[in-house]
């Protein structure tokens, strides 16, 4: 690989980041690790798209052009468009093996982290409160982003939080989020789990059989359950009764109270007890034979190979076996859903849709192709940056668009990316890109595991929560409980919680490890508040709820049109005079120089004969204005909120 050859589009700072992505000679471990194996990899999947043209009688689609590609393999890997320095370097380069180098770039760039915990917030509806509970779940948050970082396997992260116990606080442990954000709905959580991990829809069998003859039974739905059965706080029952009498008593609504509620619901509330017990009773108006209603069953897998458990004698880790079930005795289901899933994200559009409705393998429309990339998944060890590293690399990332519906009912037939809209945050991050330049230059979301009371941060520099969470599930009665919250209030008032000028709506205090913003940060969509406020350009247009699995919508709508002709867009880049996009223009020389920089930094392509001319009267018409004007025309064009 000739990568350091794109040294000068991206500056000196690249050395260490393609470090990761250079061959490591005869010390890899991994196959991923070599690009030689990459590359192999993707040319088996280009031989089996082949061989489907041939079958299907489909002629083989024209690779797309330089610019095309450069804002594709931008937005696809790292959810943003180019800068107008990457975007003009790329493309006056002169390298047969840019592509190639640029891809590795990008993948090793912080970007992707940004892009992919977008996605996974999507997925496992990661949100930093869920209303209606007292706490927030900023630790369980910090869990994900801390494993799409260190690119954990993706088969390690789903037994990791399906086995999930333990102090919510302790990064070690603080996947229990997965549960506790779903407390006091445990039968919606392994709903959500079938179908995120196993594409296998069985919420209607939480009330009924399945009326479409899928052989889901209510019975089944139960036995599942009974796996994850018996999710109780940790030790919260030696705080109940004081906790109860500050409550009911003159304490109430007070500063005392606070702290109270600081441990009872942040501390205890975020904790996670037992391991499941593997039982569990049936509703009261279950009415299928096989069982009575409110008969206590015990834990039985639906399919793939049996783990069972005994109704009479219950255990404290039927968790972790539903976790080893569902990562390795579902046969190819585990890795043929993620695979998909991958390949939706890449290539538009999934081997089979819906991606998170499994199909076996033997009955899609491609089931040699849908074993190998499942193959393919389980070879590079559920490695989903390397993953889609291998689709990235295909000839099929790179065939020029096709607006023509799929030749294939229920799936693709790969016959040139299908155009999609982008999602709010890809729009969002390109918005910031052109405004601020490269946002991954900038600092981080850290972890904010300060102490607060009624919002304001208290003892700081003294204990985190961290450490405050460690102390209290350390407690071993109701006497020590209760001496550590006096002792608490007193450490507490006898300091000075109304100070830090850190407050909670400031937008940016230093955390550790990285910045805190709030909801007006002009920062990268993965930084701010999960999800965004109901007023903000991230809800408006589509973000999800994260209240249901992938609940983003890209439905255009009145407010999205509003916003670009007289909200966010105007006020932050049209009229901006210091965004970044302008700044560009500072070493063009003649007009026709800046309306093509414009056009690269806006659309990554330079303009055509006729829209130069365009673009040429608009500006001898309004002089300065002009530019302006063409920066609102572009940005809210069709062609810049599409991905083609």
């Amino acid at each position: 690989m000739k990568i350091l050859s794109l040294l000068p589009i991206f500056g000196s700072g690249v050395t260490a980041l393609l470090i990761s992505v250079l061959p490591a000679g005869a010390q890899t471990t991994r196959p991923q690790d070599d690009p030689a194996y990459l590359k192999k990899a993707a040319l088996k999947i280009d031989q089996h798209i082949a061989s489907f043209y041939k079958k299907q009688g489909l002629s083989v689609p024209e690779v797309t052009d330089d610019a095309t590609f450069l804002r594709r393999a931008f937005l696809v890997s790292i959810g943003r468009i180019p800068s107008a320095e990457e975007a003009l370097a790329f493309l006056e380069i002169e390298d047969p093996d840019k592509r190639e180098q640029l891809i590795s770039y990008l993948l090793a760039s912080p970007g992707y982290s940004s892009h992919m915990t977008n996605w996974a917030f999507d997925l496992l509806r990661v949100r930093d409160r869920v209303e209606g509970k007292p706490i927030d779940f900023e630790p369980y948050r910090n869990w994900v982003r801390t494993a799409i970082d260190n690119d954990m396997p993706w088969n390690e992260m789903t037994h990791q939080l399906l086995a999930s116990a333990g102090d919510g606080w302790d990064p070690e442990t603080a996947a229990v989020g997965y549960y506790t954000a779903d407390r006091g709905m445990p039968l919606d959580n392994v709903a959500n789990s079938m179908r995120v991990f196993l594409g296998s829809r069985m919420e209607c069998a939480q009330c009924h059989d399945d009326p479409f003859g899928n052989q889901t039974e209510r019975l089944d739905f139960y036995e599942l359950a009974a796996f994850t059965n018996g999710q109780e706080p940790l030790r919260r029952d030696y705080m109940q009764e004081l906790y109860d009498e500050l409550n009911k008593g003159k304490e109430y609504a007070t500063r005392k109270f606070s702290i109270a509620q600081l441990m009872y619901n942040k501390v205890y509330g975020l904790s996670l007890g037992g391991g499941g017990t593997g039982n569990i009773h049936l509703p009261e108006d279950y009415q299928y034979r096989g069982a009575m209603p409110g008969e206590l069953v015990g834990a039985r897998t639906p399919f793939g190979r049996q783990v069972r458990v005994s109704e009479k004698r219950p255990r404290d880790d039927a968790r972790k076996m539903l976790a080893e079930w569902v990562t390795a005795k579902t046969g190819d289901q585990f890795s043929v859903v993620i695979a998909n899933r991958m390949w939706r994200r890449v290539m538009g559009k999934g081997i089979y849709e819906p991606v998170d409705s499994y199909i076996p393998t033997e009955d899609s429309h491609y089931p040699e192709l849908v074993t190998l990339v499942s193959n393919l998944m389980v070879e590079m060890g559920y490695d989903l940056r390397a993953f889609q590293h291998v689709l990235l690399l295909t000839r099929t990332f790179q065939f020029a668009t096709n607006p023509n519906p799929s030749v294939v009912a229920g799936g693709d037939d790969f016959h040139g990316r299908k155009i999609e809209r982008l999602s709010a945050e890809q729009i969002w991050d390109s918005l910031i890109t052109l405004s601020d330049g490269d946002p991954d230059r900038k600092p981080r979301r850290g972890f904010d595991d300060r102490i607060k009371i009624d919002g304001k941060p208290v003892l700081v520099g003294q204990k985190t929560m961290t450490q405050l969470s460690k102390e209290v599930l350390a407690l071993k009665s109701k006497k020590e409980v209760t001496e550590y919250y006096n002792h608490l209030v007193s450490l507490i008032e006898e300091g000075n919680p109304g100070d830090g000028n850190a407050g909670g709506n400031a937008m940016m205090s230093m955390m550790s490890g990285g910045e805190l913003y709030d909801k007006d940060a002009m920062v990268r969509a993965s930084e701010l508040p999960s999800p965004a406020p109901p007023d903000h350009f991230l809800s408006t247009f589509g973000q999800s709820n994260r209240e249901i699995v992938d609940a983003d919508t890209r439905e255009p709508n009145i407010g999205q049109v509003l916003s670009l002709m007289n909200g966010f867009v105007q006020d932050k880049l049209v009229n901006n005079p210091n965004a970044h996009l302008y700044q560009s223009l500072k070493d063009a020389k003649t007009d026709q120089d800046k309306i093509r920089r414009l056009y690269i930094t806006i659309l990554s392509r330079p303009p055509s004969q006729e829209e130069m001319g365009w673009m040429m009267d608009e500006v001898k018409t309004r002089g300065e204005n002009g530019y302006h004007n063409i920066v609102a025309a572009l940005v809210m064009s069709s062609e810049f909120l599409f991905l083609q």
